[in-house]
């Protein structure tokens, strides 16, 4: 998708999530296990917060997301693919901050750069105890990408390979808190991408695929 015609679709993306009956968990759904479906986030207690921001930007004049592989560190998530992001600093005004600091720190993305932030549905993580706030950020130039020590590698996605429902399959894996598990994942630049990054990216495809191309 060129990048002008995925900017159309950001006032209409805007104005779905504003109206009052909007459900973003329900397109979330598609990308949840089935496990997982019934889970009771209102028995959920002293869960901390964080932040993540699915960053869209121009290269080759097509549009294209960013996600991390996490490096290999002792913590839940190492090694897994995500959004940059983390955990919500004392000194961060609000979540928007959060993902801003964060992405910054991560992959060397300036706030000042970012020109539109949109939240999302947040996503709850039970192996870890995070409700992740998710937010769409835009920049309207291609980043320049500086790493730190959290990220093995940078996976620049193409937004019509998300688009692609092809890309969307599915697989048995053991996680943390359950074996043989069937899950629903992305197939994204030969990565595999479950759980609350999938969750997220769901919303985000289903919301871009609500919207009509305008001419």
């Amino acid at each position: 998708m060129e990048f002008n015609q995925f900017l159309s679709k950001i006032s209409q993306i805007k104005n779905i999530i504003d109206k009052e009956n909007y459900n973003g968990l329900e397109l979330q759904k598609k990308m949840i296990p089935k496990e997982r479906l019934n889970y009771d986030t209102s028995l959920i207690k002293n869960a901390k917060k964080a932040a993540v921001l699915a960053l869209f930007y121009p290269k080759n004049n097509q549009t294209y997301l960013l996600l991390t592989l996490r490096a290999n560190y002792k913590g839940t998530h190492a090694g897994q693919i995500s959004f940059p992001g983390g955990k919500k600093d004392t000194s961060d005004i609000n979540l928007t901050q959060t993902a801003l600091r964060e992405s910054k720190e991560e992959v060397g993305i300036d706030a000042a750069n970012v020109d539109t932030i949109i939240p999302l549905t947040k996503v709850y993580i039970p192996p870890s105890n995070f409700w992740v706030s998710p937010f769409i950020g835009i920049a309207k130039s291609q980043p320049k990408f500086i790493k730190n020590y959290e990220v093995e590698e940078l996976i620049e996605v193409k937004l019509t390979s998300l688009l692609n429902s092809n890309n969307v399959k599915s697989k048995n894996i053991t996680t943390s808190y359950a074996e043989n598990m069937n899950i629903p994942y992305f197939e994204l630049n030969n990565y595999t991408v479950w759980g609350a990054t999938a969750m997220i990216l769901s919303e985000i495809k289903e919301l871009i695929n609500l919207t009509p191309n305008q001419v």
